[in-house]
């Protein structure tokens, strides 16, 4: 089972070393002996801390998973996996500062990203300064490949894709109800930092190629504990979509509000659903909610790591004590591309395993795992769930949908009639 790690003062920055399943403090060089090392800044204080301890523990789990199967064969000899991980502290400059500490002091010649685009944007300029692979599975927004790195890796979607099929989704739901979709309006609220600003701008060009007009185009305020002033315009306006992306704060704060003050739309659309668990804990609250997802455990990709997507899941729920949200399975997922182009490169150079890195073409439970010249993954689809009595449901895109989508969702006061009965 995962520990509660002890944090130390920013003099002494917190570091676990993790070889499979066990964590102690130690310094160690890169392939000393038998293992290799990878490195990671990961957000274990700070107000990224949920997403980053999702992140930890899927760079945990894969940690032990693959010493459980007898480790990483490169060449003619076999190694273990360490991972140093430190607490960034949900700091950019702070996660910067830690890679370099890994690269100069613990030799460490593999990096795995951190939780947050905006890290991630500011960690990408040392691994390529140091000419050291960084493959990551949290920073999806879309600049971060429009700088011509050579060493940076994404598993994941770009942010811009997160809430696109929600329109997309929503111009279905318009057809069937006899409506255009060019009559169909968009309300949005997002935090202001990189990733949900891409969010944003996704959803705005897709609607554009729909004609939908946004009528509502806010950013919350950063503590993001209000959106009151955003909900009052929505209740004079009446839209039929309202997209919220605020991280798993964010999606909290968007459930909660809107539930407390009994405010309708059809279509509530959101990020980080699963981290924030707002279908276990905010109830009925989050009932009929449309969540963005980078993966679902119901999908059907396996590998030879851990099988199935669900035999992933329950592997993690057994580690963990919880469901594995995306953001701890795409980090699973980083560290498996390492593994991979490891075994392929047949070397331990960082430049040999960097090339092999850009060729990869691997399915894993994750999904399909390939790389364009910039560094995207392009195999892969993001997936839309509908909270639907109490369970996370895919609705979208329609080929791996578990059901149809809830909409309009009721009002307010059919849910409680509703409660009621039952």
């Amino acid at each position: 089972m995962s520990k509660t790690p002890q944090t130390h003062s920013s003099r002494r920055p917190w570091r676990v070393l993790a070889v499979g399943m066990c964590m102690a403090v130690a310094g160690v060089a890169q392939a000393q002996d038998d293992s290799i090392t990878l490195g990671a800044a990961v957000s274990i204080t700070g107000k990224y801390s949920t997403n980053g301890k999702n992140t930890l523990d899927g760079y945990q789990l894969a940690a032990s998973r693959i010493n459980e199967m007898g480790g990483i064969k490169v060449g003619a000899k076999t190694y273990k996996l360490k991972i140093i991980y430190y607490d960034d502290e949900s700091t950019s400059a702070r996660g910067a500062q830690l890679v370099e500490r890994l690269v100069e002091q613990d030799h460490v010649k593999f990096v795995l990203g951190p939780y947050s685009s905006g890290l991630t944007k500011a960690i990408a300029p040392v691994t390529e300064k140091y000419k050291i692979p960084m493959v990551e599975g949290n920073g999806a927004d879309r600049d971060l490949f429009t700088q011509g790195y050579r060493y940076l890796f994404a598993v994941l979607n770009t942010s811009d894709y997160y809430l696109r099929e929600a329109v997309n989704l929503l111009a279905e739901q318009a057809k069937r109800l006899g409506k255009k979709p060019s009559e169909m309006r968009i309300a949005i609220a997002i935090e202001n930092d990189n990733f949900s600003q891409d969010v944003r701008n996704g959803v705005i060009e897709d609607a554009k190629k729909y004609g939908m007009k946004v009528v509502i185009d806010d950013k919350l305020p950063p503590e993001l504990n209000d959106m009151s002033a955003t909900l009052t315009k929505v209740k004079a306006l009446r839209p039929d979509m309202l997209v919220v992306s605020g991280h798993a704060k964010g999606a909290t704060l968007a459930v909660r509000q809107t539930a407390d003050q009994k405010v309708h739309v059809p279509m509530l659309a959101l990020t980080h659903c699963d981290s924030a668990q707002i279908a276990e804990k905010l109830g009925q609250a989050a009932e009929h909610a449309v969540c963005a997802s980078q993966w679902d455990d119901d999908l059907s990709y396996k590998d030879k790591w851990f099988g199935t997507a669900k035999e992933y899941a329950q592997r993690f729920e057994k580690a963990f004590g919880y469901a594995p949200p995306y953001q701890a399975a795409e980090s699973t997922a980083s560290v498996l591309v390492y593994v991979d182009a490891l075994e392929r490169a047949g070397s331990l150079d960082p430049q040999k395993v960097r090339d092999a890195i850009a060729r990869t073409d691997v399915t894993t439970f994750y999904g399909p795992i390939k790389f364009d010249a910039a560094g995207k993954n392009i195999a892969k689809s993001m997936v839309l769930y509908q909270v639907q009595h109490g369970e996370y449901k895919v609705v979208a895109p329609s080929r791996w949908a578990q059901t149809k989508i809830v909409y309009p969702a009721p009002r307010w006061e059919e849910r409680d009639q509703s409660a009621k009965r039952n």
